[in-house]
């Protein structure tokens, strides 16, 4: 008996560009029979072109797109923004239709795809609870039993009898996640909507999808965090201009993704960056790292104390607000650490409208290479600002042991060590 759970056969989906209609019937046959005199749109306003017609052109988001995914087999989908890995999550759940091609689908799907996706904004949480069941083909008596563990997952027992309309994005996210995730779906299809949360509870969803993935079920996960994929799915696609450009072990994929991703991030300004998660409401903007005379560098030398600033620009600055920034080291095979400002003891870091955080590295202790540095921005547990290759720290060999002689590769980090002798019994 086959185990195979989501089968796609050469599944397009075609968009067609431009404005299909002003709103109501009489204003498009207003524009119908003006186009069909020869006669200039009469539903534009003075000195507004004609932008909108563009008939003929479509635009696939998805062209033959063929995968099959196992029963408990957890699914990374990765690619750039515009890819179309969001179009096929809506396709497979059922959201909206295929142009061409077929799937087969065997079992349940529960899906959170976007903020607001499968509540009523005016019921409140728990009645939406009982309606997604509802959708899954769960009775109620089965949903009265997860009902306790969703809220308590979720961390919202005090708003389950509130409208979601007054939830934050926070809680939406937590309560959606939370009712997918535990009804019992035979597939679980999860959006790159976790972003919202903050960064404790994305670690708790990664945990529940693992555990979910371990009973047996399905995960598909879409995600820009490459270390939540890798740590998560044993298999990844990458989708590339709506096709599927690589598929096979999570970690081969992503080597193949990110070493094409680096080619073309260097030449984007950071602050133009558009790959990135967070609310937003602190940007960072560019990255300068510094000697102790406040000259910029290119170059770091093994030994040398820097100064490494994160400038940005921040919507909303808040007095005393809890401020969190950290940098992912890594080479090109491994993840080597994260400096955390919270983690060094010394996390009162101000707001400002427009500034910048700096972190003083002193006797820089990596040896000779170039590395690749993600740059994140927590605000009171919200992640603000995340940005994957982010910036680069370009190292060269240096006297770290002020001993007279470069150190040369050895390993990635140089640690101060002294040595003597001492006789005893062997």
């Amino acid at each position: 008996m086959s185990n195979v759970v989501i089968s796609v056969e050469n599944l397009s989906k075609e968009y067609r560009l431009g404005q299909i209609g002003t709103g109501t019937l009489t204003n498009d046959l207003k524009v119908w029979w003006a186009k069909k005199q020869g006669k200039p749109n009469p539903m534009l306003k003075v000195g507004q072109s004609d932008h909108g017609s563009r008939d003929g052109e479509t635009i696939f988001a998805l062209k033959d797109v063929s995968f099959t995914v196992e029963q408990g087999e957890a699914l990374g989908i990765i690619g750039r923004n515009g890819a179309g890995k969001s179009t096929l999550l809506k396709i497979l759940s059922r959201v909206t239709a295929p142009t061409a091609g077929k799937i087969k689908v065997k079992g349940r799907i529960a899906s959170l795809l976007e903020v607001g996706t499968g509540f009523h904004p005016d019921l409140t949480g728990r009645e939406n609870t009982y309606l997604n069941g509802a959708i899954l083909g769960m009775t109620r008596q089965e949903v009265r039993r997860k009902l306790d563990e969703i809220v308590a997952f979720a961390e919202i027992e005090q708003f389950i009898d509130t409208p979601v309309k007054r939830y934050s994005s926070g809680m939406y996210v937590r309560l959606a996640f939370a009712v997918a995730a535990h009804l019992d779906p035979e597939i679980l299809v999860v959006d790159e909507v976790l972003a919202v949360g903050d960064a404790d509870f994305q670690k708790k969803c990664l945990g529940k999808m693992g555990d979910v993935a371990h009973e047996g079920r399905t995960v598909l996960f879409v995600s820009h965090n490459m270390v939540a994929i890798q740590n998560l799915c044993t298999r990844t696609i990458l989708v590339r201009n709506g096709t599927i450009a690589s598929s096979g072990k999570t970690g081969e994929v992503i080597k193949s993704y990110l070493e094409n991703q680096e080619s073309r991030a260097w030449l984007t300004p950071l602050i133009e960056r558009t790959e990135r998660q967070g609310n937003q409401t602190l940007k960072f903007s560019h990255v300068d790292i510094c000697n102790t005379n406040n000259i910029k560098i290119s170059k770091i030398i093994s030994g040398e104390d820097i100064l490494i600033r994160f400038y940005y620009i921040c919507k909303r600055p808040q007095r005393g607000a809890n401020v969190c920034v950290s940098f992912v080291i890594k080479d090109h095979e491994n993840i080597l650490t994260n400096i955390n400002s919270e983690d060094s003891g010394q996390s009162v870091l101000e707001l400002f409208e427009n500034g910048y955080f700096e972190c003083r590295w002193p006797n820089f202790n990596l040896t000779a290479c170039i590395y690749d540095c993600s740059l994140y921005c927590a605000i009171n547990g919200e992640i603000a600002d995340w940005i994957d290759l982010a910036f680069k720290l370009d190292v060269e060999d240096g006297d770290f042991f002020h001993s007279g002689k470069k150190i040369g590769f050895q390993s990635r980090f140089l640690v101060p060590n002294e040595w003597h002798s001492e006789p005893g019994n062997a």
